[in-house]
């Protein structure tokens, strides 16, 4: 097991203790109904959260502990047994109360993506044909209704203000994110069938291959992209605006969003990362973003990524509506929460993505910065797994005891070693004749 400490860092801490400290935590979020966010009582954290539940059950996987599968599991069924009577599935379950949240005041698109990805990850594990046979008709309903999320039937999801994880950030509409989230679920839903059934199912499989193509036209820009607009286009007017506009961010990263308003060009960390995990970036996009990362977003003394950036202020147009974008209290300060707040978990991906690309080195440092801010202390006690580190005086932020800041300990150490968060043929026994694997 690698070290975690970057020679010359004094504030490093030691990456065994840090990796054996993120499962325990992981346990502590482990109930008989599921993983909840935080086993702490803050903000309602104590719950059963679909996508909180799914990345940490994806490290619970990787460490390959009986009793973490279990809860994943477990956290699978809960979300399932409380599905809308549209398909929707719940952000959040609280198993005491029975109180089941589809949202606050607008649903989490981000929600049934996270879980049909779950789903077939756990699927992955273990090769249950009866639960994936149970599961089946739950997907069938979460697929019927993220089509109809399209609302214009052209692939893409649109989603509204506090849609999906970055609740509180002032941004909506073709969200990135979501996108590459909708073309995993998709591509796991067609694995599925694919399991079960031991045929493609080639309408889905084209919607993928549609998707992905939407995703590689529309958010990526180049700074010289003149003449006529590519045929995956989604609408000629906001695309033509942003290329006269983009001179700031095309050709440097993935842009976070487009609506009928026009492009964002704030750089959406996660929804980089998972363009280089998912196969939509090429070799060229990877290194462009590598460098910008380098060169622009990852802050100088501390190996942790930045929900976005740059910062909201003051001073800047965002800010209007960025301080009130909120559900209780306002968290979004310069430097705090998704206000370019420091992040472990979105790192924790990071480094999954580097170590698979062969960027060991610099994974090991991201590493590093995961164990570091998992070892802040709040209230004098150290090892606090923080929700994110302010972005300027490095200290705790947000809830501590977080399940899924642990979680990106665990995915960076196991990754670090051969494993893959999302890895693997789908087989599933008892299945005779069935080709494991997707095309498109």
């Amino acid at each position: 097991m690698t070290s975690g400490v970057t020679e010359g860092d004094s504030t490093a801490v030691d990456g065994s203790e840090g990796y054996e400290r993120a499962v325990a935590l992981l346990l502590e979020c482990a109930t008989p109904e599921g993983f909840v966010a935080s086993p702490r009582g803050e903000y309602n954290y104590r719950r059963i959260w679909s996508r909180d539940g799914v990345i940490i059950g994806l490290a619970g996987l990787m460490t390959g502990d009986a009793g973490l599968a279990h809860a994943f599991r477990a956290t699978l069924e809960t979300l399932a047994a409380h599905q809308g009577p549209h398909g929707e599935i719940p952000s959040n379950v609280d198993p005491q109360s029975g109180r089941v949240s589809y949202g606050g005041t607008t649903g989490r698109v981000d929600a049934p993506l996270w879980f049909v990805i779950g789903c077939v990850e756990y699927l992955r594990h273990a090769r249950d044909l009866a639960f994936a046979r149970a599961l089946q008709p739950v997907l069938e309903r979460v697929r019927f209704l993220l089509g109809a999320w399209e609302f214009n039937n052209r692939g893409l999801l649109f989603v509204p203000p506090g849609g999906d994880w970055a609740d509180e950030f002032v941004h909506s509409g073709y969200v990135l994110y979501d996108q590459l989230l909708y073309l995993r679920a998709q591509q796991s839903m067609a694995e599925l069938h694919r399991a079960l059934h031991g045929s493609p199912d080639h309408m889905l499989l084209e919607r993928v291959a549609r998707l992905q193509h939407l995703i590689e036209t529309n958010y990526w820009l180049e700074p010289d992209g003149a003449g006529p607009p590519p045929p995956d286009v989604y609408h000629e007017v906001p695309y033509q605006r942003a290329l006269t506009a983009a001179d700031r961010s095309a050709g440097q990263y993935w842009l976070p969003f487009f609506s009928p308003f026009g492009y964002g060009y704030r750089f959406d960390s996660l929804a980089n990362v998972l363009a280089s995990m998912f196969g939509v970036a090429d070799e060229r996009q990877r290194a462009r973003v590598d460098r910008h990362i380098a060169e622009a977003v990852r802050p100088e003394g501390f190996a942790l990524l930045p929900a976005f950036h740059p910062v909201v202020t003051p001073r800047d147009h965002d800010w209007n509506g960025l301080q009130v974008t909120f559900s209780h209290v306002f968290r979004n300060a310069p430097h705090e929460y998704q206000n370019g707040g420091l992040w472990p978990m979105i790192t924790g991906f990071h480094v999954a993505d580097l170590a698979a690309r062969g960027e060991a080195e610099l994974a090991e440092t991201y590493l590093a910065g995961i164990h570091r801010a998992n070892a802040l202390p709040v209230d004098g006690e150290a090892w606090s797994f923080p929700e994110f580190v302010h972005g300027l005086d490095f200290t705790a932020g947000g809830t501590p005891s977080l399940g899924w800041s642990a979680a990106a300990a665990v995915i960076g150490q196991r990754a670090l070693e051969g494993a893959e968060p999302f890895d693997g043929a789908l087989e599933l026994d008892g299945v005779e004749g069935a080709v494991s694997g997707a095309e498109g």
